[in-house]
């Protein structure tokens, strides 16, 4: 496919810096993007990707595309068929009739600057507007949104687990996951013990006692917020690679929050809308206050002391609210 330069779309609102925006190194930080969606095939996918970034597309095999030079750097496009093997029951004779409706295709995008990532929200509105289906168009679809954010170093990488950790139940309740989604193994809950393991160390834990704990209550990949990819890139004689639940982990000094749907099809949804619920997690990892008084309420709320009959999820929007985050 020859070589187009981008076209003129309107751009989504500017991310959001967050608290911390350099990595170790004093660069910006960046964000790998993972969207899966339906409607759309690989190929044409590629092609309208040009259109909106630039670059050359070409097809690496049978399946797979790659656009190469766009302005945002190397897109992998590709059928996610590791979701095949998840589908069991009557979803998966469904799916098995229908191929490519409950199969998504996946864009994968190298580590993105802020301003690029704006740039990919163009491409989202391109994909939306030639027909791109989301999680929320159909009861069979169970697809998501991925954020890589890389870390801001090794002692930036405890508090937004915890912040994550504490908050993981009132995100579920403000932003719920769809159903078909939430049945899948790809976004489990963390455990209660792992929480209150976490918890109990606090902000100011070492890493490696962290990544210990973090490795008896779970090495399971499918968490909203997987840690596996970074832990094992600081600490692989704490976690290697081969330990993780699901697959071999490749090691990035980045999270990895998997838990967003990817819905597409919405116009009032953009990548942008995603990013939001991350620099919350990092708003909240980076006011200790807060940080140590929602732990605190946390312990308190699951040692039988309620408030007032109020549930976690109420009780932490209360305190968010109160910090002027919601």
């Amino acid at each position: 496919m020859t070589n187009q330069t981008p076209t003129d779309m309107h751009a989504s609102p500017d991310f959001a810096a967050l608290p911390k925006d350099l990595n170790a190194d004093g660069a910006p930080r960046r964000t790998g993007v993972e969207v899966e969606f339906a409607g759309i095939d690989e190929g044409r996918t590629a092609q309208l990707a040009v259109q909106a970034l630039g670059g050359t597309a070409r097809m690496v095999n049978d399946k797979d595309w790659v656009v190469e030079g766009s302005c945002i750097g190397t897109l992998q496009i590709y059928l996610d068929l590791a979701l095949r093997k998840h589908i069991q029951g009557p979803l998966k004779d469904l799916g098995m009739r229908l191929g490519r409706e409950v199969v998504p295709v996946e864009i994968v995008t190298e580590p993105l600057t802020r301003d690029q990532m704006t740039q990919l929200d163009r491409l989202i509105a391109v994909l939306r507007a030639h027909g791109a289906k989301g999680t929320e168009q159909s009861a069979f679809y169970g697809f998501g949104l991925h954020l890589n954010p890389e870390i801001a170093g090794p002692d930036a990488v405890v508090r937004p687990l915890l912040a994550y950790a504490v908050l993981e139940d009132w995100m579920r309740k403000t932003w719920p996951i769809e159903a078909t989604r939430a049945t899948l193994p790809f976004t489990d809950r963390y455990p209660e013990k792992l929480i209150r393991a976490l918890v109990e160390l606090g902000p100011d834990a070492p890493l490696p006692d962290v990544i210990r704990c973090y490795r008896e209550a779970t090495l399971s990949r499918n968490h909203g917020l997987d840690m596996l990819p970074v832990f094992v890139e600081l600490h692989p004689e704490i976690i290697a690679a081969q330990d993780g639940k699901g697959g071999t982990v490749k090691p990035r000094p980045a999270f990895h929050f998997r838990l967003p749907d990817c819905r597409i099809s919405d116009p009032d949804w953009s990548i942008e809308t995603e990013w939001r619920r991350w620099h919350l997690v990092e708003q909240v990892a980076g006011n200790t206050a807060l940080l140590r008084r929602l732990c605190r309420a946390w312990t308190d709320q699951h040692s039988g002391m309620q408030f007032l009959g109020i549930g976690w999820p109420d009780k932490a929007h209360a305190m968010l609210k109160g910090a002027g985050l919601v």
